[in-house]
């Protein structure tokens, strides 16, 4: 977080804390305003994802659609791609309304749409289930989160050495394919983004914790805990499709 700080006015008309920039994250009201503005976004990416994947596991007439366009996964992972390296790497896309939104907006269209794709691919009992193990353990990790005594903002490194492991060991099981293998790494990815959504939840909630994120950076907080949790369903509905395959 940056420390510049823009003062009131000469009479005194503002106080530091609503002058402050930086939204220091002590002010109780801008930090509930802050998680709040967080979920509501969270919670239409969701929606708007969940439809995506409603449509494609229970309409066979769009996969087939899409299976003759298929065009229009690499116009979806196009859009995914340059959408997510401009919000990580450009602040004044991840600040500036209406074109955080915009792009936020792009990014969950093309994520859903390659998601559905995915879940097009199973029984619909699978992913509902899947769907329903998922809102669970979302549920259950944010309370962890919430009520833990536990410093999880201080595992980032940790966090990023395990996904680097984590992302190698994928690359290996491309060669080595078979059940084994696929439940085993199905199995990790879902307790490291599990790890992750504690992270990233306790990173925007702030308070007590040794590193928070700016209340500035609420598309980027929320685009964090979407894609924890778009992850862990991905590796979840895996898992249920290679037990009982």
């Amino acid at each position: 977080m940056s420390n510049h700080f823009q003062y009131g006015d000469e009479t005194g008309a503002y106080t530091d804390a609503e002058a402050d920039k930086n939204f220091d994250f002590d002010d109780q009201s801008i930090r509930k305003g802050f998680i709040r503005k967080v979920y509501l976004i969270l919670m239409v990416q969701l929606l708007i994802t969940f439809g995506f994947v409603s449509v494609f596991t229970f309409s066979k007439g769009t996969q087939e659609w899409v299976q003759k366009n298929p065009y229009l996964v690499w116009i979806a992972l196009v859009v995914l791609i340059v959408t997510m390296i401009s919000m990580a790497c450009c602040e004044s896309v991840r600040r500036k309304t209406p074109l955080n939104f915009i792009f936020l907006f792009l990014f969950t269209i093309a994520e859903s749409f390659l998601l559905g794709m995915v879940a097009g691919q199973y029984e619909a009992n699978e992913v509902l289930m899947a769907v329903g193990i998922t809102a669970a353990v979302s549920l259950g990790l944010t309370i962890f989160a919430l009520q833990t005594k536990w410093d999880f903002t201080m595992c980032g490194g940790v966090l990023v050495a395990c996904l680097v492991v984590f992302i190698i060991f994928g690359i290996i099981a491309i060669f080595i394919p078979g059940q084994v293998i696929g439940l085993v790494y199905a199995s990790l990815g879902a307790l490291l983004f599990s790890v992750y959504l504690v992270y990233d939840t306790q990173l925007m909630l702030g308070g007590n914790h040794k590193y928070s994120i700016s209340p500035e950076e609420y598309i980027f907080a929320a685009l964090n805990l979407y894609l924890d949790i778009v992850n862990i369903f991905m590796y979840i509905l895996t898992i249920i499709g290679l037990a009982r395959s």
